[in-house]
Parts: C-alpha cells; sequence; structure tokens
C-alpha cells in the first residue's frame, strides 16, 4: 500500500465523545454529530482519537466507539478510529476489530509513557502492520505521546505496507514542512493544528485536516482545507485568522482543548458535547463564563 491506495483527502474532523451523566457513551449525540459534521461538508470523522478522550475509555468502549461511527457514517465519509496503544497485542486488537467493522482506517500513535528508541518505534510499527490488513494513518503528537515520530522515523514508516498516511499534529511548522517533504509522494500527509496552521499546509500540498475544531465551528473549521484548495485566498486569510483566535481562547484562562471544546458546544446547542471524563474536569467559573464571553466576541454564539 501507499498513497494511492486511499482516496482520503479534504477535511476529517476529530470528534469529541459524549458521555451521559452517569459517564456512559452518548451513543446518540455521537452519532449526531459525526452526521452534523458530514452534511456540513466534512469528507470523513475521526473518532476515538485525542479529542475523543480515548485514554479515558475502555477497550470495549474503544471497539464501540468504531462500530456506531462506521454504523453512523456508513457510506457518506471515511470513517478513521483511533487504535493506538502501549502494546503491540492492545492494537492489533484494537485494528483487527476497526478492520472487522468496516472502518476504513485506523490512527496509530506510537506507545507513550516510556520512552523508545527510534528502532524500537519502528518495531512497534512494523509489528503492528504485519498483524492487520486495514490501511493506517501513522499520528505524531509528541507533546501527548512522548514519543516523536520525527521526519526520519515517519520517512521508515512510509515503508511499511499498510501505512498511507500521517497526521502531523506536533504544532511545529518547520516539523511539519520536514515531513511533508520527506514522505508526501509516498503517503498522504494530514496536518493535524489546521488551526493555527492549515491554509499554508494545504498551500503546501496537504491532502487534508484533522482537526478538533471542526466540532465547534462548522463549516468555517472545514473552509481551513476548502478555502486554500480553491484559491479563496481572502476566506482563507478570515478563516486561519479566526482559528489561531479560538486555539488562543481554548487554551487560556484555566482552559484546556478538550473541556474547552465541549463546553462550547454545549453553549452552541451542537450533539457530542457534554461533560468530560475524569481526570479532565468540566469548566466552571471564570473559566467558562471567559469562553463564553470569547464566543460572544468572535460572533460564534
Amino acid at each position: 500500500m501507499d498513497r494511492t491506495s486511499v482516496d482520503w483527502t479534504g477535511p476529517m474532523p476529530a470528534v469529541t465523545t459524549p458521555f451521559r451523566a452517569d459517564g456512559s457513551i452518548d451513543e446518540r449525540s455521537f452519532a449526531d454529530n459525526c452526521l452534523r459534521l458530514i452534511a456540513d461538508g466534512a469528507t470523513g470523522v475521526v473518532a476515538g482519537g485525542c479529542t475523543g478522550e480515548f485514554w479515558a475509555l475502555s477497550h470495549d468502549e474503544r471497539k464501540r466507539l468504531a462500530t456506531v461511527a462506521k454504523e453512523a457514517v456508513g457510506g457518506r465519509g471515511t470513517v478513521l478510529v483511533g487504535t493506538g496503544a502501549v502494546t503491540v497485542d492492545e492494537t492489533v486488537a484494537l485494528t483487527r476489530h476497526a478492520e472487522a467493522v468496516g472502518c476504513d482506517g485506523v490512527l496509530i500513535l506510537p506507545p507513550y509513557f516510556v520512552k523508545l528508541a527510534d528502532d524500537e518505534i519502528v518495531a512497534h510499527f512494523r509489528d503492528v502492520d504485519a498483524a492487520v490488513g486495514v490501511p493506517i494513518v501513522a499520528y505524531n503528537i509528541p507533546g501527548n505521546a512522548v514519543n516523536a515520530l520525527t521526519p526520519a522515523i515517519v520517512s521508515r514508516l512510509a515503508d511499511l505496507d499498510r501505512v498511507v498516511a500521517v497526521k502531523e499534529s506536533s504544532g511545529d511548522w518547520n516539523n511539519y514542512y520536514a515531513t511533508f517533504l520527506a514522505v508526501h509522494e509516498r503517503i498522504r500527509v494530514f496536518c493535524g493544528p489546521s488551526s493555527v496552521f492549515g491554509v499554508p499546509a494545504v498551500d503546501l500540498g496537504a491532502d487534508g485536516t484533522i482537526d478538533c475544531f471542526p466540532n465547534v465551528w462548522s463549516p468555517g473549521g472545514l473552509d481551513l482545507y476548502f478555502a486554500p484548495a480553491k484559491g479563496e485566498r481572502a476566506r482563507a486569510a478570515e478563516v486561519q485568522a479566526l482559528g489561531r483566535r479560538l486555539t488562543d481562547l481554548f487554551t487560556s484562562g484555566g482552559r484546556t482543548l478538550y473541556p474547552a471544546t465541549k463546553a462550547a458546544m454545549d453553549m452552541m446547542g451542537l450533539p457530542g458535547g457534554g461533560t468530560p471524563r475524569r481526570p479532565l474536569r468540566p469548566l466552571e467559573g471564570a473559566a467558562l463564563a471567559g469562553l463564553e464571553a470569547g464566543l460572544k466576541d468572535l460572533g460564534l454564539i
């Protein structure tokens, strides 16, 4: 397999996992959010990734989320699901389930917490690659995973049979740029922090974007891909500027990204919000009030 083995392109939002008051997954709200984003123009969805709070889900819940995502979206768009885990066996089990229920591909980050050598990271992906039959998106998010998929490592992963794409979410433009140059002729490259530099990434040739902000900002967040892809320069500049302001709002004033995303969705009456799972905590007090004020200032509520 290589970049020509799939036709994935465009904005594929990383969707939230909504929880009920008792902590269970609200499958209806999750499905409704996926369908809303597809209706707004998303070319697919990514379920059970970092935005989906995969680290707080049991393996059974992660498998169920993959099933619900595929059932909801059907053939309306690409369905990718996060299956990364610390061990090879766990990653393979989650990936095989995603394949069995018909997901189009999986998103796999390197093992997290334990610091690995480059060869160990590559060996992890090689072992998973050899044991599954579904296309793989390698996921670089070193701020969360500890282990970075450097451009050199991604270049090695691009030679594996099942790796067809990379989601580059380092947040470092120079690293994104170097990764793109190293592998874009062999595998597809998706920009993670599109709210920060999605437009220049698409101008460079990114195949698509995978970001959390369309959950609260659609179709505007989708235009971080569509506007530059269509050559709409004024619109591209507008949405990139707003994306940066949203990023600052969601990550300042005592706020972190995922609780802020869910709180904003609730304020806007959108499906998919609700309470984050501990250790994340719902916004309250000044942090919540500041988010509401900021959204009003940006004209989103």
